[in-house]
């Protein structure tokens, strides 16, 4: 296995999530925005730094998928035990992945492994995710008056959920049947 400087980055990502968990759950929503800001400009640095100086390793493949994946879920459970986002959308996003994971783990017990690649449904998904939990997290600590938008955002982001599990799921019966 091999470390290098994006695979540490993406292992403190991994570690602000608890911190960031906390800080919301505390109340301490502006140190919690500031941390997820690090968190997501941490994300842009190993992606860069990979890329540029061809460091892409197995590990960062799979890490930081998974790091992105943990920090999204993470927060949109604490909002929600915050009370910062509806119940429904933070158990339709949690369940999305949980459902992907299990099918996952299925096919492989099945000797049918899937390939797992995002599609264009689930890029535009994790892209509202985010700038629903970046607008969210703003909007707790300052104050913005967000309201609106917010509830604009809650419902697209909960559409965008259902249509990224729809796809996947479709393509993995698709897999496990044959057709």
């Amino acid at each position: 296995m091999k470390l290098n400087i994006p695979n540490f980055i993406t292992i403190a990502r991994v570690m602000s999530v608890p911190v960031i968990f906390w800080l919301l759950v505390t109340g301490e929503t502006r140190t919690a925005f500031f941390v997820f800001v690090a968190a997501g400009a941490s994300d842009a640095l190993d992606g860069y730094l990979a890329k540029r100086f061809s460091w892409q390793t197995e590990l960062g493949a799979i890490l930081d998928p998974m790091a992105d994946k943990l920090l999204l879920v993470s927060l949109f459970i604490a909002l929600g035990v915050a009370k910062e986002l509806p119940l429904w959308l933070v158990i339709a996003v949690v369940s999305r992945d949980i459902l992907i994971v299990l099918a996952v783990m299925v096919s492989w017990v099945m000797s049918q492994p899937v390939a797992i690649k995002p599609l264009v449904i689930s890029k535009i998904n994790t892209l509202f995710q985010i700038v629903l939990v970046a607008t969210v997290l703003a909007d707790a600590a300052f104050g913005l008056g967000l309201g609106m938008v917010r509830s604009a955002l809650v419902w697209i982001t909960g559409t965008l959920t259902l249509l990224s599990l729809a796809a996947y799921l479709r393509g993995w019966f698709t897999h496990m049947t044959g057709s």
